[in-house]
């Protein structure tokens, strides 16, 4: 049961807790949903010692114990909102995490035995432009980092993505919403018209849409799709993963769909002659980008050239082993 002296926190209100991340944008936004069965706890946030001080007072601040959470749900796989849900799950009497079954899969091939989606992307950055010595010297090393801030491994259940799912006493539908993460699910009430929208449409930052192999062929058409699909919801208010839940919802989907449209054509524009994508990334997003920063950097533009180039708007050749690209 939960505490009677909770502070603030009323049945099926939506309390935004920022959990604290070592990156530049600085938190992640977790929400607390209160049932009469407990508290559902969405996207956690990452392992870290700073997050854990962090939650463990925040908890004692509303009046709750780990054991008052129900259960724990994510929007995504990434470890901003992953990371502590293994954590969490050993201090909640086992409290179920629910996922979708392709955000799960990316999880294991990311951080299960051998990760081996390591090394597929070290090989998949070479055969772009990047130099083998910093692959394997920096960006190795960078993707190995991130398996403590995602363990402990929790157990974890699959959301049912074809009937309402509950988050504290309300039901949601699950949407499934691909592009910036393999398996990521935006939970929209129609009665109240709220939607935790994680982090595929944010307000006032772009969300990062980063190609994975073995994952989506195209992320970027994906992105752009979903965007539309989800276009025609009525939102009244929006729960994202980044900044603050804003009521321009429909608006900022638009913006969001303009800015990649530009982006597309200022790079298909750029590609006079033949040029690989990271020295492609480089002219976009400059050279003084440390590693965490320029896998992402590089992972977006390569989603942006594979969109050109399945839309006929690009020729590709290789050299050496190396992909180049230029407008046709």
């Amino acid at each position: 049961m939960l505490m009677q002296q909770n502070k603030g926190l009323a049945v099926d209100e939506i309390l935004q807790i920022k959990a604290p991340l070592p990156f530049p944008l600085r938190w992640v936004n977790s929400y607390m949903v209160r049932g009469s069965k407990g508290i559902t706890l969405i996207d956690p946030g990452l392992h870290t010692p700073e997050a854990q001080q962090f939650w463990e007072k925040t908890l004692t601040e509303h009046g709750l114990r780990f054991e008052d959470i129900e259960q724990i749900v994510l929007t995504h796989h990434h470890p901003d909102h992953y990371g502590l849900t293994g954590w969490f799950q050993e201090r909640c009497n086992g409290a179920p995490v629910w996922m979708s079954q392709a955000g799960h899969e990316q999880v294991l091939r990311l951080w299960g035995e051998g990760q081996p989606l390591t090394a597929e992307i070290c090989r998949l950055f070479i055969r772009h432009g990047m130099d083998a010595a910093m692959a394997k010297d920096q960006l190795m090393p960078h993707m190995n980092s991130f398996v403590a801030w995602v363990s402990p491994q929790p157990q974890v259940s699959f959301i049912n993505l074809d009937v309402p799912f509950r988050l504290g006493d309300r039901f949601f539908q699950p949407i499934v919403t691909p592009g910036h993460a393999a398996g990521h699910i935006c939970f929209y009430d129609p009665e109240r018209k709220d939607i935790f929208c994680g982090d595929h449409v944010l307000p006032q930052i772009s969300p990062n849409v980063s190609y994975i192999p073995g994952a989506d062929e195209n992320p970027l058409r994906s992105f752009l799709l979903s965007l539309q699909q989800i276009s025609s919801l009525e939102v009244a208010k929006a729960y994202p993963g980044h900044r603050e839940p804003f009521v321009t919802f429909n608006a900022r989907i638009h913006e969001l769909i303009d800015h990649h449209q530009d982006r597309l054509e200022k790079m298909r524009i750029h590609l006079k002659q033949p040029m690989h994508v990271y020295q492609l990334c480089l002219d976009f997003f400059g050279r003084g980008l440390q590693i965490h920063q320029l896998r992402f950097a590089l992972s977006e533009t390569l989603a942006h050239v594979i969109y050109l180039h399945q839309a006929g708007r690009l020729l590709e050749s290789e050299r050496d082993g190396v992909l180049y690209y230029s407008n046709v």
